[in-house]
């Protein structure tokens, strides 16, 4: 089973093999955590990701992290377009999308920013849902091979204490079936 770390700061510091982007369907890397990346990384990521869009909430891609710590980045659309709102519902499968292609890809550490929590507008709260029924769906549903450590990265005091309680419940959930 995989080991989940919690850290507060900045995810393109972040030295893990994928980080996650909360992209949009159009994969247009503008603000928040994708201006992020693009602004630490390079234009590459933007340039390499565009190609492969329109992408639907539900699918991730991989690209390049340019010169970012992290050797990829998963890019799993939160919204259709962007600056739009989310739900609760579109980050799970951003979060499910994102595990399955870090799978497919052999890569053993992912690190996940608050999808949906800046522009997209869920609470803290509210994208702790999502991460909980995506982990427990994934990781207790489908004993992944591949995906073996878990980053999340907190940027707010009110993240990162959502994060330690997601930490806590997912392990002792696992725990109950080991």
């Amino acid at each position: 089973m995989p080991t989940i770390s919690v850290i507060k700061g900045d995810i393109t510091e972040v030295d893990c093999e994928a980080i996650v982007n909360p992209a949009n369907s159009l994969l247009i890397m503008g603000g928040g955590v994708a201006g992020a990346i693009k602004r630490k990384g390079g234009d590459v990521i933007e340039k390499e990701a565009t190609k492969f869009a329109p992408c639907p909430i539900g699918k991730a891609i991989l690209t390049t992290a340019g010169t970012l710590p992290a050797k990829y980045v998963i890019h799993a659309p939160t919204m259709e377009r962007p600056a739009m709102r989310t739900t609760i519902e579109k980050v799970e499968k951003a979060i499910m999308a994102s595990l399955e292609l870090a799978e497919e890809n052999k890569i053993n550490c992912i690190a996940f920013p608050g999808m949906g929590t800046g522009v997209g507008g869920l609470s803290a709260q509210q994208a702790g849902k999502a991460f909980i029924n995506a982990f427990r769906s994934f990781f207790l549903g489908r004993a992944p091979r591949w995906v073996k450590k878990v980053i999340l990265v907190a940027f707010t005091d009110d993240l990162y204490n959502v994060f330690i309680e997601i930490k806590k419940q997912i392990e002792k959930e696992i725990e109950k079936v080991n």
